[in-house]
Parts: C-alpha cells; structure tokens; sequence
C-alpha cells in the first residue's frame, strides 16, 4: 500500500511538470505568463499591482502577513507556497518570480527542471524600486501597466518634494537597536522627503545597530518608528521599551511607519514620503523663529 502511494505521488508530480513545460513552452511563443508563481513578498506586491488575479497561480505565504506586505486585501484568496520545489511545480507555473539571492536551492532546482524563472535584484533605493517594477513588467507583459505605475509615484514624490533648503534631521528606529543608514530604502525616502538621515553621520554597530545612548543624548528632530515596542514580545523589542527612549519620545517628534511602508520596494514608499513630508513641513514650521 505504501509502495503504490508513492508511485501515486510521483506520478502526480511527473504530470505536473509535463502541464508546466507545456505552459512554458507556450509562454514562450506568445511572450505572455498566464500562470505566474512568485516566492517573494516584495514581487508579491508588485504583481497584484501588475497583473489580474486570474493570472496569480500562486504567491508567498508572507503575502497575507498584515506586519509585512501592504496587499494583504489583495492577495486575500490566492493560493500561498511555502516555497519548496513541490509546491511550485504541482502549480505547473509558466513563470516562477524571485529574489535575487533568495531560495536558491528552490530556485535552481526548477531551473534544472526546465521553469522560467525570473530573479529580481532587491532594491536599495528609489531608482532600484523603479528598475524592479520594469523588470517583473517586462517578464509579465504589462510594460504599460508599469509605467503607468511609475508616473503615478513619479507623481506623488514630486508633490511631496520639498520647498526650500531646510532639511530637518531624522532617524529611522528598529527593534534590536537597527538603524537605516545609507543604501537603504528608508535612507531613501528620508531624503526625498527632505530629511537628513542621522543614521548616516552616527558610528553605527555590526548589522547597522545604534546605541539608544546615542538617540538619547543627540535626538534628531523627528524619530520615525519602524516598529511599536509591543510588536515584538522578545528581548529584540527591549530597546524600544526602554525608559530613556520612551522619555525622547515625549519631548521629541516621532512617527510610526510600519513596515509594509518601507520593507518592500514598491508603490506604498509615496504614502511614506508623503507623511514624512508633511510632517518636515511642520517642524519647519515649528523652528521658524
């Protein structure tokens, strides 16, 4: 009984991956992924917003993670992977979408097999944002639908581009005491909203970690929260619970922005810039004499 179980399997396995070369094969023809399979929350995002639904076979579990992903009403619905290699092909996709760097085993794997897979470098900043939507609108055909998607951003970051040079100074704050210097996204989008990001002028620790000492003793004008102190039970949310940061906060402008803001290069950075934006003008405000 076992025996027969088993060749059950791997005959339903084998099925599906002759389904998923002949979709391959076809997309290939017509230039045009009908069933697309992405292993990534950050290409999550960017496919809900390319593509119709009935095109999705698949995406990451992370996509329905409310801490994570800013489509979690989006993706309400769709079918989730894990991501093993399993998963993927009894799918039979004609476009695996992922991460540079990321599931390599898995990735490879179905490479092997003969998938269509498409890597995705992850974005640092606001030009790579825009670098990923055209890649995975290339890769979809919907070069249209992504440069409608870029003007539309292009467009929200230009309103909210600041007037004049006062550029008042800021600090992106993590749990286990990280901090966005340069190169990242947060870095980013501090400055498009015309902030300074003192993350780049502290002596940051291994992994980009800075000293609550330093926040304490030299606090900038505005501490964004990249996370609240009881989102994370652990010893990891500490220093956000710690009294000398929770003392800052009163005397000193703060404001939360969760991750699904900043954690992916997508579309959601503008609603970022736009409250960081909003919010410099106000200090401005506040200092002018």
């Amino acid at each position: 009984m076992r025996r027969h179980a088993i060749l059950q399997v791997i005959a339903q396995a084998l099925a599906s991956l002759l389904v998923a070369l002949a979709a391959n094969a076809e997309a290939g023809e017509t230039g045009v992924a009908r069933r697309i399979v992405s292993l990534s929350v950050c290409a999550d995002q960017l496919l809900l917003d390319l593509v119709p639904r009935d095109r999705i076979a698949a995406l990451s579990y992370l996509a329905t993670d409310p801490t994570l992903s800013s489509k979690v009403d989006e993706a309400k619905g769709l079918p989730v992977v894990v991501g093993s290699a399993e998963e993927v092909i009894r799918l039979a996709p004609d476009l695996v979408i992922a991460q540079e760097y990321s599931m390599t085993a898995t990735v490879e794997l179905l490479q092997r097999l003969g998938f269509r897979i498409l890597r995705v470098p992850l974005a640092a900043d606001i030009d790579g944002l825009r670098r990923s939507i055209r890649i995975i609108a290339a890769a979809v055909g919907e070069e249209s639908r992504g440069e409608h998607l870029i003007a539309d951003f292009d467009k929200r970051l230009a309103a909210a581009r600041p007037v004049g040079s006062a550029r008042p100074t800021a600090v992106a704050y993590e749990v286990n005491s990280l901090a966005s210097g340069e190169g990242t996204l947060v870095d980013s989008m501090l400055r498009a909203a015309g902030f300074n990001n003192l993350a780049r002028r502290y002596a940051l620790g291994p992994g980009g970690r800075l000293p609550l000492e330093a926040i304490a003793t030299r606090p900038p004008d505005l501490i964004v929260l990249a996370n609240q102190p009881d989102e994370f039970r652990s010893i990891v949310g500490d220093n956000l619970r710690h009294p000398a940061l929770q003392e800052t906060l009163m005397r000193h402008r703060k404001l939360a922005l969760p991750m699904p803001y900043w954690l992916c290069p997508t579309p959601k950075i503008a609603d970022a810039v736009e409250k960081l934006a909003h919010i410099r003008q106000q200090i401005i405000v506040e200092q002018t004499p």
